[in-house]
């Protein structure tokens, strides 16, 4: 019994010491202080309850900017990608003249660009992405900074995806034998993504749908298109191929 006595005022003692350290931090300096400290030993739960405490009690101070930033970091540690992206929003909408604004506007990109999924799914956090990484690029439009290199890569890897999306409808509709339907999708990649690897592939897939349609006219049209944008284009057989196929009859 005197032991179990003994473990519980030990475990009140060390609780009562941590709620006396809390309420010893009377300044946004000092509690920050211990948040960075117990952030970088990666106690991340205790952290955050000392950057929560400097948004809800010194909101207004000279680093509340950090208190946020951290926050985010914390979320993005934890792959809370979402949330951290919020997070990283508010540092770069809340305080545009930090020196963490930059990093934070290009983290919220990165962050949802980490839960952009497969091409063949919902593709809500890619569009997100894309205009959160462009909204980087018009603050900061410095080409050769290292941080918009890494948010072009970004953008032409999600907008890929996208067109991806749209040229695998068009190619199902192909295999199903609808050639109206087909059509649209290709000409979507075409209107829309034409920095991606679909685009070749979607004019060959255009010519080929108005064929089938024997609309024949725009497909000569088309196909001459194609060879101003790709005069040394790979897809010029695959092209012959399909005028000769279309000439025989379907």
């Amino acid at each position: 019994m005197l032991k179990k006595i003994f473990i519980v005022s030990i475990i009140l003692l060390t609780t009562s010491c941590k709620t006396t350290n809390k309420l010893e931090l009377t300044n946004a300096e000092d509690t920050f202080k211990e948040g960075l400290m117990l952030f970088n030993k990666k106690n991340y739960t205790e952290a955050l309850s000392f950057f929560d405490m400097i948004k809800l009690q010194y909101p207004g101070s000279n680093i509340a900017d950090k208190a946020l930033y951290y926050t985010a970091e914390i979320n993005f540690i934890r792959q809370e990608y979402i949330l951290a992206s919020f997070n990283y929003n508010r540092v770069r909408t809340n305080f545009p003249g930090s020196e963490y604004a930059k990093i934070s506007a290009y983290k919220a990109g990165l962050s949802l660009f980490n839960i952009s999924p497969s091409y063949h799914k919902d593709q809500e956090h890619t569009i997100k992405a894309i205009k959160t990484l462009q909204e980087f690029q018009y603050v900061y439009p410095d080409k050769e900074d290292s941080l918009y290199k890494k948010t072009d890569s970004m953008i032409i890897k999600c907008r890929s995806k996208l067109a991806e999306k749209d040229f695998r409808i068009a190619e199902l509709y192909k295999k199903l034998e609808s050639p109206r339907s087909a059509l649209i999708y290709y000409e979507s990649v075409l209107k829309s993504y034409d920095d991606t690897e679909f685009y070749e592939e979607a004019f060959v897939g255009k010519i080929e749908m108005l064929y089938w349609m024997k609309r024949n006219d725009e497909a000569i049209n088309t196909e001459l298109t194609y060879n101003v944008v790709f005069p040394a284009g790979r897809l010029l057989k695959n092209i012959e191929d399909i005028k000769t196929k279309y000439s025989l009859g379907k």
